[in-house]
This record gives C-alpha cells, sequence and structure tokens, in this order.
C-alpha cells in the first residue's frame, strides 16, 4: 500500500526548492493553487513553463480525477504568475503535513500572495449552482492541523494567529473586480470536511446551523500552512452543486466538474485582475 503521509523536513523542502530554482530564473511573487475542476484556469495564462509534480523531489501526487498534477509558470493579465494545476487531499491519504508542503516550498521561493481555489457545495439557500463565493473565514473539521507536532520556527510561530486568515484587501479587490467584470459573488464561510463521502442531510443541516455557506474538502491545511509562514491568502470558492438537507439531491463528479469547468475563465479573469493591483506581485521580480 502506497505510504502518503511521510514527515516533511527543512531539508526535505531545500531539496524541492533548489529542484525548482533551476528551472526558473525568476519566481513569481503570487501562486494559485487550482480546485477540482478549475485546472483550466490556465487557459488564461501566457505559458512559459511546466513541470510535472512527479518530477519535483519530495512532491505528492495528485490522484483525484481533473487534478493534472503540474506546476505551470506564466503570465496571467501581463503579471507572473505559478499555478498548482492540482492538489491534494487528506481523504487521498496524505498527512495534513503532505497537503500542506507545497505551500511552505511556494513561500520559500518568494511568493507572498496565494489564491486558493475549490469546489464545493452550497449551503446557503440564497446561492446557486455556479455561484463564486469568496471565503470569508473558514471552519475547520477535519480533525487534523499542518502545524501538528514540533514546530519549525523557520516556517512560523507556534501558535499563529488565525483571526484574520483570509486577507482583508484581497477580498475588498476581489468584491471590486467582480463589479468592474459585471459578475457577482457571494461571500461567506467555508466549512472544510476530511471526506471523500459527501455530506448526508443531517450533516448539511448542522453545518449550516454553526455558520458554514459552503463545504468542501480542501482549502483549509493550505490556510492554516499560508498563515502560518506569513503569506497573503485569497480564498475563492465555485459552487458547484447545493447541499440542502430539506431537499436533498445527488451530487455526480462529473458534474461537479463540469460546473467549476464552466466557471473557471470568470474565477480567472477576478484573480487576474485582483493581482493587477497587488503590490505584493511586481512585474518582474529575483527569486529570495
Amino acid at each position: 500500500m502506497l505510504d502518503r503521509s511521510p514527515l516533511y523536513s527543512l531539508k526535505d523542502a531545500d531539496e524541492t526548492i533548489e529542484f525548482i530554482r533551476k528551472r526558473a530564473i525568476t519566481f513569481p511573487k503570487a501562486a494559485i493553487l487550482a480546485g477540482t475542476g478549475l485546472g483550466n484556469m490556465t487557459n488564461a495564462l501566457q505559458v512559459q513553463d511546466t513541470v510535472d509534480y512527479n518530477a519535483i523531489p519530495h512532491f505528492p501526487a495528485s490522484t483525484v480525477q481533473s487534478h493534472a498534477g503540474r506546476l505551470v509558470f506564466g503570465l496571467l493579465g501581463g503579471k507572473p504568475i505559478v499555478v498548482l494545476q492540482g492538489r491534494f487531499h487528506l481523504y487521498e491519504g496524505y498527512s495534513s503535513q503532505a497537503v500542506a508542503f507545497p505551500i511552505r516550498v511556494l513561500k520559500a521561493l518568494g511568493v507572498r500572495i496565494l489564491v486558493l481555489t475549490n469546489a464545493s457545495g452550497g449551503l446557503n439557500p440564497a446561492y446557486n449552482a455556479g455561484d463564486i463565493m469568496i471565503i470569508s473565514d473558514h471552519i475547520n473539521l477535519t480533525g487534523d492541523n499542518p502545524l501538528i507536532g514540533s514546530n519549525e520556527e523557520h516556517w512560523g510561530p507556534r501558535f499563529p494567529d488565525m483571526t484574520a486568515a483570509y486577507d482583508l484587501r484581497l477580498q475588498a479587490l476581489a468584491r471590486a473586480e467582480a463589479g468592474k467584470l459585471g459578475l457577482t459573488v457571494r461571500q461567506g464561510v467555508y466549512a472544510g470536511l476530511k471526506g471523500p463521502s459527501l455530506e448526508t442531510p443531517a450533516e448539511m443541516c448542522f453545518l449550516r446551523t454553526i455558520g458554514a455557506d459552503a463545504v468542501g474538502f480542501s482549502t483549509v491545511m493550505e490556510t492554516i500552512a499560508a498563515v502560518h509562514c506569513g503569506m497573503q491568502v485569497l480564498g475563492l470558492s465555485t459552487i458547484t452543486n447545493m447541499c440542502l438537507p430539506d431537499h436533498p439531491a445527488p451530487a455526480g463528479v462529473d458534474e461537479i466538474i463540469a460546473t467549476a469547468e464552466a466557471a473557471a475563465p470568470r474565477l480567472a479573469a477576478i484573480v487576474a485582475g485582483v493581482l493587477s493591483q497587488s503590490p505584493g506581485n511586481p512585474a518582474g521580480s529575483e527569486m529570495e
């Protein structure tokens, strides 16, 4: 059986960083992690280089449908960016440390702004499938945390503050950019579960009761790791199906992916606008 839960050390990170440095003369100050069905956000990029995850030392491997498993370097709206075309999930058998590992590598390479996208189920009855939700906060119901164990002070403090995990300025820029584009966006709380089984009607009801507007199986581990190492985080959820306990409806993965893919161009347009106004992502910058 494949062991997907190794411990990731500072030495492992250094080896990964050294490999990626050799592939890129410069490294962007912003990164996008593309969630389920959102890998084709790269269609909006002027692609300059790609690197398969399986070629990168110590990098996990994507095992989920629609997660290509590649680093894609390019320009989005004229700004340099790297896209992680595929993420890693606890339900794949990966440890929280493995899920967080690429985030720590990105930070060491100089990324300051991290855009996390995902496909999620809508709990708020005012939402509709296909909506984009700006994440204002999250609820961690995975029972896990990438900071469990001894703390690596090089990466961040033992007890990082999470009162503003999702950057308020980036949220405001996303709202403003959506308005310029004539797009309606939602804003709400994301509940992160371990998965992979989808929610029962009773669980949907519970999640709504505790204040969640959307639910999914990702994003929380990466956000915690990013906050731990001092990155600015923008979270964007594509509502791919509705989780209404009074009117439960089966949700298939093909339907979820199709809805996410349809929303990807709108998502990319919002992100491009946000990054064009972000001083943390200059037009060109040497790797740190």
